[in-house]
């Protein structure tokens, strides 16, 4: 009996581990794609700010997504992500408020604030597009992120393509993207589960 026990836990080991490498693997191959294109709106992961100011991770979404409005891909911007623990003021208005400071018309920036993790967001982000002419979206996020923004758009019915930011301070420390790449190898197929 305790034989079988062990062969039994053994394989289910085994096949956690080849689900983790697959994970792991595909959330490294998706970081490297830009899928940039014409869409009805840009949408912007949130990340902290601090005071009112952007983090360097959240200015460097912003600045890739002033990158890609400025290439005409789409007339809206969306800004993602809600108060902290221990914040005053949302993502969202912080990123509207950096926009709007960078030439973006206000007309032209939504601050969708309701989010405080990625599936959040991508839920009122897709709440927000019901009724209104978006369905094709650009997701903007750190690289690692990529490939569950996908699963989570899948998961809201959005016609999603992914741009990560090749400026993010993350991506700069290999130690710190490397954590982060390991975390979303674990994230990505809780996000597949619910995708379906």
């Amino acid at each position: 009996m305790l034989r079988h026990l062990r062969q039994v836990l053994g394989l289910v080991l085994l096949v956690a581990a080849i689900a983790y490498t697959v994970s792991l693997v595909t959330v490294l191959v998706v970081s490297q794609q830009d899928q940039r294109q014409p869409v009805d709106a840009i949408i912007v992961l949130g990340a902290a700010q601090y005071n009112g100011r952007p983090s360097p991770v959240l200015r460097a979404r912003l600045d890739h997504a002033l990158g890609l409005y400025r290439e005409g891909l789409a007339p809206l911007i969306v800004v993602t992500g809600g108060v902290g623990r221990g914040d005053t003021t949302s993502e969202a208005i912080v990123g509207r408020r950096y926009l709007t400071a960078h030439d973006v018309p206000a007309s032209s920036v939504v601050a969708e604030a309701q989010g405080r993790s990625t599936m959040a967001s991508m839920s009122a982000v897709a709440e927000w597009s019901r009724g209104r002419e978006v369905r094709r979206v650009l997701l903007v996020s750190d690289p690692f992120h990529m490939f569950r923004l996908r699963l989570e758009a899948r998961r809201t019915a959005l016609e999603a393509y992914t741009s990560p930011t090749k400026t993010s301070p993350i991506s700069d420390n290999p130690v710190l993207e490397l954590r982060y790449l390991f975390a979303e190898g674990i994230k990505a197929p809780i996000a597949w589960a619910r995708s379906w």
